[in-house]
């Protein structure tokens, strides 16, 4: 144990400092490194006095404010670091007893980051070991190793360890939600200068707060570390997955695009896909949907959007389905594709596009509107639902602020393609039908025959066959179907994921995100 005379905040008077190291030399997990001086006994250090072993705590507190200001760690984890000594608060690691088994609780998790592919450079490691060596041994000089040098490093380097461990593994080395929605510019100034950017991930997820960092802190400082660093180990099932395929990989691509999958994994999301119960993924490098139910997989091509309006990534449920939807074109699409023709009659017939008063909802004709009021965004313009309609015959509504949603589509030759990025955001799927019928509750038969008659895909039952003999100018008999109760949606993108048959398969980066997660990963890979 060091046993440090006048351990106490705020003295500035200079202390003498009594060793004493059997608890502290045999107080460290089984899992460290030994020592050779662990063999020192107390009785050999009772009367030292030496000057070698004298400490100025205001001096350390000093140190760590300056090693907070060199610090230019940009995660979350060292900006929190450096928050913490920047208001010379009280030490965490070391006190009167010294360093005990906190650090070597940390120190055999950090020794085990090579499993997840990082070094254990990134995380101070061999400095960590070299200090507490020099601390528990007395290995101290008047120059760069005095003791007031020695625990102010380790003091630091032990909680930015920890920090950056904890936070990667609670809430993931990255955050998502800086990486992706600051990434693809949606509106420019004259000088370049972005003002916007497209929101490209929308997910409920937990994320690292100034109330979090305080709160580990207080699991440091009263030494409930080592049960807290076991609690926040990953544990789903795909994750173990990614790490034993990891494990048996030696190529240095397929290692990339694993780790960049792990990451995924470990973002710490609110509501996660559940392994049970009906839900519907879709997984945007596969360009596939799964609609997932007790025993049965529905699986279906899907067109996502573009690399320049990008389908986000979110999580949803779907609640409601609209028969033959009219489509209200978005200001962007209006903007890129619409106001240019403005005035232009046959173009606004040809599309069935109709032009509106937003105030009134009254329409007006083609010629009354110029493309300046088109872009006011007083004026909406819409496609009349139907056959030809850019939806297809069915819509699936969900949440969500991107305006993006699941629906039919006008065009099926699109599905024929290998990579089916074309859409202005939204998921095209190419079985509507089956995915109305997976969303209902027990539908009856009558229920999903008027579905299929107003698709426009005739009767499948006698009932509707004789509607249609006595109805032939009444085929739309649905428009609007609440989804009850909700059917869980998510929206993901990863490039590793199990395929209709449960196989983990790679899929191609194809907004290249993998790319994005590696360049933030690589400073815990060097």
């Amino acid at each position: 144990m060091l046993h440090l005379k006048g351990w106490q905040s705020g003295q500035k008077s200079i202390y003498s400092l009594v060793v004493v190291l059997a608890v502290s030399l045999s107080s460290g997990c089984s899992q460290r490194k030994n020592y050779a001086e662990e063999k020192i006994t107390t009785e050999a250090f009772s009367d030292m006095k030496a000057p070698a072993f004298v400490y100025d705590l205001p001096a350390i507190r000093k140190q760590l404010a300056d090693m907070a200001r060199q610090d230019h760690g940009k995660t979350d984890a060292d900006q929190h670091t450096r928050s913490y000594y920047l208001d010379a608060q009280h030490l965490l690691w070391v006190d009167k007893a010294g360093v005990g088994s906190r650090a070597d609780s940390l120190l055999s998790w950090l020794h085990q980051v090579g499993t997840i592919g990082m070094t254990e450079r990134s995380f101070g490691v061999k400095a960590i070991e070299q200090d507490l060596q020099r601390l528990r041994s007395l290995a101290f000089d008047e120059q760069k190793n005095s003791i007031n040098h020695v625990i102010a490093r380790l003091e630091y380097a032990l909680t930015k360890a920890c920090m950056r461990y904890t936070y990667g593994h609670r809430f993931g080395f990255v955050n998502p939600h800086r990486a992706f929605n600051y990434l693809l510019p949606q509106k420019q100034d004259s000088t370049g200068r972005v003002l916007r950017y497209y929101g490209l991930f929308d997910v409920d997820m937990d994320l690292p707060d100034t109330l979090f960092a305080h709160a580990l802190f207080s699991k440091i400082a009263n030494d409930s570390i080592a049960s807290y660093l076991h609690a926040i180990q990953p544990k789903n099932a795909y994750y173990r997955q990614l790490l034993q395929m990891l494990d048996s990989t030696t190529d240095d691509s397929r290692r990339q695009l694993i780790l960049c999958n792990l990451e995924r994994s470990r973002w710490h999301l609110k509501h996660p896909i559940p392994d049970t119960g009906k839900r519907i993924v879709v997984n945007i490098p596969a360009f596939h949907l799964y609609a997932y139910n007790a025993d049965s997989v529905l699986d279906m091509k899907v067109v996502c959007g573009a690399t320049t309006t990008r389908t986000p990534q979110l999580s949803s449920e779907i609640e409601r389905m609209e028969v033959n939807p009219q489509w209200v074109i978005p200001m962007s699409i209006i903007s890129n594709d619409v106001a240019h023709h403005a005035g232009d009659a046959s173009y606004f017939g040809r599309h069935r596009y109709k032009i509106y008063d937003r105030a009134t909802n009254k329409q007006l004709s083609v010629g009354e509107v110029s493309r300046q009021m088109m872009l006011s965004g007083k004026y909406r313009v819409a496609q009349d639902g139907g056959a030809g309609n850019s939806l297809g015959r069915i819509v699936f509504r969900f949440n969500n602020k991107f305006s993006v949603f699941l629906h039919d589509t006008s065009n099926p030759g699109a599905f024929a393609r290998e990579v089916r990025s074309l859409s202005h955001g939204c998921v095209r799927v190419s079985k509507p039908f089956e995915l109305a019928r997976f969303v209902l509750d027990s539908p009856d038969e009558w229920l999903l025959d008027k579905i299929h008659i107003s698709m426009g895909l005739g009767a499948t039952t006698s009932r509707g066959r004789e509607y249609l003999a006595s109805h032939p100018d009444d085929t739309k008999l649905v428009s609007h179907l609440q989804v009850s109760p909700r059917v869980p949606l998510y929206i993901i993108y990863n490039t590793l994921w199990p395929d209709q048959n449960g196989v983990i398969r790679a899929w191609n980066d194809i907004y290249g995100y993998d790319r994005v997660i590696w360049e933030r990963l690589k400073t815990y890979m060097q």
